[in-house]
């Protein structure tokens, strides 16, 4: 045979196979593919959407809340919040309940939707937080954790030392985020706008104060020099932070000489306490408090003992002082023998009942006379 057929034909014989083996892989694409499209969820028609129920969910959940915070006078207005949204997406309650249904089965696709809800609604309580914090001109809550910068205003400041412009004061007051034994650390950069001369008296003092529950502690520094500057303040058993205070003052005696100072990078960060002495110190209050309801207890039950060992002694006193006699009349129940002059003294007060009591029916019968003769 000739070779120039022999390769034809095996090269005829390669692309065959080749072309099969694309055929297969094909196939196994095609297969692959179709099981995940069978795999993914479908949606009813008849279903709302997911985009439009996160968003309808988003305004659901506004309305509702909306509705709790209401008087009790008011409580109808309920109902028309969470039909106002109803309209603004053009559906019904029916509609939204067998929504509801399809996606409480398909919980992957709910839960989905609720974190992007979820996400929104935070970022919104954020946002109307650092409104109300405008409004009263008050720092927002701070975030919890450790290594936090709380601080909420703005971080450059630019002082000439002149008598309106030579100081910055802050007071910031604190809230449930804040731990006992915390680390305040409030950081400045400080920045000479004008060179120091040699007879130049400028300095920088600044200054943080912290109050805490049973005492405040403060710190100041002096700055001469332009850089970064730090204050620490920390305290042991000082108790829960009430209000953090500082200030910065930049007197200038010569203001030709001094110059302008330029304030930046303010930072107030908040470190919690790792370590193990809270631990140890609310032990130790705990072994004191369970001391003191020991002893009190122990005290108690000494005064009960010596009350009863006192009403046995009594009670032995009036056995002795008794005798025989009286002792064996009262297990008997007999009654004693009474003597002449009591008997007498008795009779007398009998007496003087019967006594009385004639003179009470005799003025009972005068006034019903009178009665009678008023009524004839």
């Amino acid at each position: 045979m000739n070779p120039i057929i022999r390769w034809i034909k095996i090269k005829r014989k390669k692309v065959r196979i080749m072309n099969n083996k694309f055929r297969f892989h094909l196939c196994l694409v095609c297969m692959l593919a179709f099981a995940v499209a069978g795999c993914k969820v479908k949606r009813p028609s008849d279903v709302i959407s997911e985009s439009k129920m996160e968003n309808l969910l988003y305004d659901y959940h506004l309305a509702k809340s909306m509705g709790d915070n209401l008087p009790y006078s008011e409580n109808y207005k309920k109902a028309l919040y969470v039909d106002a949204v109803f309209k603004k997406y053009g559906t019904t309650q029916a509609a939204f309940d067998s929504s509801m249904v399809w996606y409480t089965r398909n919980t992957e696709v709910l839960s989905k939707i609720y974190d992007k809800v979820r996400k929104r609604l935070k970022d919104e309580q954020e946002l109307v937080g650092d409104l109300i914090a405008k409004r009263d001109k008050k720092p927002k809550m701070t975030k919890q954790g450790d290594s936090i910068d709380v601080w909420p205003w703005q971080r450059m400041v630019r002082m000439t030392g002149e008598m309106m412009n030579n100081q910055y004061v802050f007071t910031l007051p604190t809230d449930s985020n804040y731990k006992d034994r915390d680390t305040l650390v409030w950081e400045v950069r400080y920045r000479f706008l004008e060179p120091m001369l040699a007879d130049s008296l400028r300095a920088v003092t600044m200054a943080m104060q912290v109050i805490y529950e049973k005492d405040t502690i403060n710190r100041w520094e002096t700055v001469t020099e332009p850089g970064i500057q730090q204050i620490r303040l920390f305290a042991d058993t000082l108790g829960q932070m009430k209000e953090i205070r500082g200030f910065i003052y930049y007197p200038v005696e010569n203001q030709q000489k001094a110059g302008a100072l330029l304030a930046d990078r303010f930072s107030m960060t908040r470190y919690h306490c790792t370590d193990t002495l809270a631990f140890a110190v609310r032990d130790s209050l705990n072994k004191i408090e369970a001391l003191r309801v020991d002893s009190l207890k122990k005290l108690a039950d000494k005064e009960k003992v010596d009350s009863l060992q006192k009403v046995v002694e009594e009670n032995k006193e009036d056995a002795q002082r008794l005798t025989p006699e009286e002792m064996n009349r009262r297990r008997t129940g007999t009654q004693r023998e009474k003597k002449p002059e009591q008997i007498e003294v008795e009779q007398h007060i009998q007496q003087e009942r019967m006594i009385e009591q004639r003179r009470e029916r005799q003025m009972n019968q005068r006034k019903q006379q009178q009665q009678r003769r008023q009524t004839r």
